[in-house]
């Protein structure tokens, strides 16, 4: 479908009617802590509800326990495998590329910036690289699994702040429109499929058309599932390469919020890497990965890696054809991959299970501001709009 100014400024003035209208009536009913603490034992799909769970949360939870009913599950178990065969460049790209990403835009990083829960600044890694793995498990929708409580909670937690950020009138909804509003959502979804393949390819990453169609399916069905309005997200890699330029074309600029966030990102991923030496490597890569305007704008030193990271197609190059020409390669390289995935997502969690939680109150400093305005190998859309 064609998205314009118009159809895009559309989508700023609704945000998620169900989710809205629980986390309304839990706050109202005074309701918020005791749904937080009975919620720390939900954690796997198909168990009990707790006793003494709020009837609107209750009701909440059954609604929204099952996947949405045109699932392809043919699609969804190839979007699997491809994980498994690209978790660690996959893992690459969320935390050197759609993080930032997020970052660029004005607005969201001012949002991101609003809950107490950054002052644990692995927090929201920990919690994005949790979600995906969750996601990717073959239970991930089926009793057991942890992805759909996962899920429930972070749609309830979206609505959270959209509740607190009106209600405290701490948001000019005249010229940003809904906090948290669709076309925020839709574009938060690209940036962890549409972009997340971008930079694959980007780094030299082999990808079939059948791969790169199934990842971006498995977000839409995340999509559908955080109440994303499904007659207006792009269904096709074309109409998500227009909506992504369109939407970064509109919104993203320089923030001190964005660079803050993102010399976080950078220290928390220097305190992963061992030693000191690899360091720099962590902003080589997301200046490699966005580029050097985006990279300006979040204030991503220059090292002396920059050079040295554009070899890196290369190399994975060469790891691929090793993996193409041997089984025991391709498993040696895929156990390698998973476990470089594990590793890393203890680090950020340091052994903690991520909880999503309903914010009772956000940051006292928040405000905002304007914004700035094995088939054939795929390769991503080309630019819609050319600046």
């Amino acid at each position: 479908m064609p998205y314009t100014e118009a159809s895009m400024n559309a989508l700023r003035g609704s945000g998620d009617e169900l989710a809205d209208a629980v986390v309304a009536t839990l706050f109202e009913r005074g309701e918020v802590g005791k749904f937080n603490t009975l919620m720390r034992y939900v954690s796997t799909a198909g168990s009990p509800l707790p006793e003494g769970l709020p009837d609107v949360a209750r009701e909440y939870l059954q609604v929204t326990a099952a996947p949405p009913s045109w699932v392809d599950w043919g699609e969804m178990e190839k979007a699997r495998l491809f994980f498994i065969d690209n978790s660690v460049h996959i893992s690459t790209a969320l935390s050197f590329a759609s993080m930032p990403a997020c970052y660029l835009v004005p607005h969201v990083a001012k949002l991101l910036s609003a809950t107490h829960g950054l002052n644990y600044p692995s927090k929201r890694m920990a919690e994005t690289g949790q979600f995906t793995v969750h996601l990717m498990q073959p239970d991930a929708f089926e009793a057991g699994s942890r992805f759909i409580p996962a899920a429930q909670k972070v749609r309830l937690l979206h609505a959270s702040i959209r509740h607190h950020l009106v209600r405290e009138d701490r948001w000019d909804t005249g010229t940003l429109g809904t906090p948290i509003c669709q076309e925020d959502m839709i574009g938060g979804q690209m940036f962890f499929s549409m972009l997340v393949l971008d930079s694959l390819h980007r780094l030299g990453i082999h990808m079939s058309t059948e791969g790169a169609e199934a990842y971006h399916y498995a977000w839409r069905v995340v999509g559908a599932m955080l109440g994303v309005d499904q007659d207006a997200v792009p269904v096709t890699l074309d109409d998500a390469r227009q909506f992504l330029d369109l939407y970064m074309l509109r919104h993203m600029g320089p923030s001190e919020e964005g660079a803050h966030l993102t010399r976080q990102l950078i220290d928390l991923y220097e305190e992963v890497v061992p030693g000191t030496f690899f360091d720099p490597v962590v902003s080589a890569l997301i200046r490699y990965l966005v580029g050097d305007t985006c990279a300006d704008w979040l204030r991503v030193p220059r090292t002396r890696w920059d050079t040295v990271v554009k070899a890196a197609p290369a190399l994975l190059g060469v790891l691929e054809s090793i993996e193409d020409r041997s089984p025991l390669g391709a498993w040696a390289l895929d156990r390698l991959g998973h476990l470089t995935t594990v590793l890393e997502l203890s680090s950020l969690t340091r052994g903690r299970v991520m909880h999503y939680a309903i914010p009772e109150q956000l940051k006292k400093d928040f405000g905002v501001g304007g914004t700035v305005p094995p088939n054939r190998r795929w390769t991503p859309p080309a630019p819609t709009v050319t600046v």
